[in-house]
């Protein structure tokens, strides 16, 4: 091992340190050597870098098992966020890497652009915004979110903020989450349902559930007995992109709106969601809810800490278990 003044942290998250607070600058005051390089995690732009890294603070990219082989030295993989789906944890345990992530930090922040989503959706606000700036001062009625009915997939940290934020607007809300119990006090605030009943009952249908698995696809929209409006800040997979587009195209779907999409950073026609006839009812913001100062730097705090820890025998407070 290398001596605490000499131990080199690589940094791949585009926003560390974007915040308030130069955690970058305090790690090199603490004596360490901070490198940076894409969010991507190329394995051919890594190779370099991975054989002498300690600590990784990683982004959005995967961290793979091949990535690992790269790295003997590494210590840990202090992950920039909550999600750890693209993180090879076992492969990480196996070769004695911790893994961390930042639960909570950038919460907040998620719900309130949740929210922000909704509204704008809700009241076409995007597509009245073109027609302006085009001459045009024609209108169309919306719908009041407090007439309508909620559902919320997902009851973590997050849907639950989400619930919160909607509070004042006393809509109905529904809430599906098979992993909590129906005695949680959340239940009475809002209705226990499920994945289908929110299909069947809901105008509005959030997700916030972790991904790995499609939850609205043909079948699921086909349950439903009105048109509904989609948001996703939270997975891409939750979705299928072609069922969606296709529902919105015949009104099954009224709006989407979202912070993800299967394949980003591939231009406009990568996704179907994209269509050009599909923009006055589609909203797409680029993977950038979590992206408030505070959002930021509290996901900066939390992996600086918990890397450090790591790398100064200490435990880290927010480890993922394999």
């Amino acid at each position: 091992m290398t001596s605490a003044a000499r131990r080199r942290v690589l940094v791949t998250s585009r926003s560390f340190g974007g915040g308030g607070t130069d955690f970058a600058a305090e790690l090199d005051a603490a004596g360490y050597e901070v490198v940076r390089s894409s969010p991507a995690h190329d394995l051919a732009e890594l190779e370099a870098l991975l054989p002498g890294v300690d600590g990784w603070i990683a982004g959005t990219g995967p961290v793979t098992a091949a990535h690992l082989e790269l790295a003997p030295a590494l210590r840990v993989v202090a992950r920039y966020g909550v999600g750890i789906d693209k993180v090879d944890v076992a492969a990480a345990a196996a070769r004695g890497v911790v893994v961390t992530n930042t639960p909570g930090a950038n919460s907040s922040a998620v719900a309130e652009h949740t929210v922000a989503l909704l509204l704008a959706a809700l009241r076409g606000v995007p597509a009245a915004d073109r027609r302006v700036r085009a001459g045009d001062w024609s209108g169309w009625q919306a719908r009041e979110l407090s007439a309508l009915t909620v559902g919320v997939l997902g009851l973590g940290r997050i849907g639950r903020l989400v619930i919160e934020r909607l509070g004042g607007f006393r809509p109905r809300v529904l809430g599906a989450d098979p992993w909590v119990p129906t005695d949680d006090p959340i239940f009475d605030e809002i209705e226990r349902a499920s994945a289908d009943d929110l299909a069947r009952s809901c105008d509005v249908v959030t997700l916030h559930a972790p991904g790995g698995q499609t939850v609205v696809d043909d079948a699921w929209l086909g349950a439903s007995d009105r048109p509904v409006l989609l948001v996703n800040t939270a997975r891409a997979d939750l979705i299928d992109e072609d069922a969606v587009a296709a529902a919105l195209r015949s009104g099954r779907v009224w709006a989407y709106a979202a912070d993800t999409l299967a394949t980003e950073n591939h231009g406009e026609g990568a996704s179907p969601l994209l269509a050009p006839d599909l923009a006055d009812r589609v909203i797409v913001t680029p993977h950038l809810a979590a992206q408030t100062r505070e959002g930021v730097d509290g996901m900066g705090r939390m992996a600086t800490a918990d890397l450090r820890a790591v790398l100064e025998g200490r435990e880290p407070r927010h480890p993922v278990a394999p």
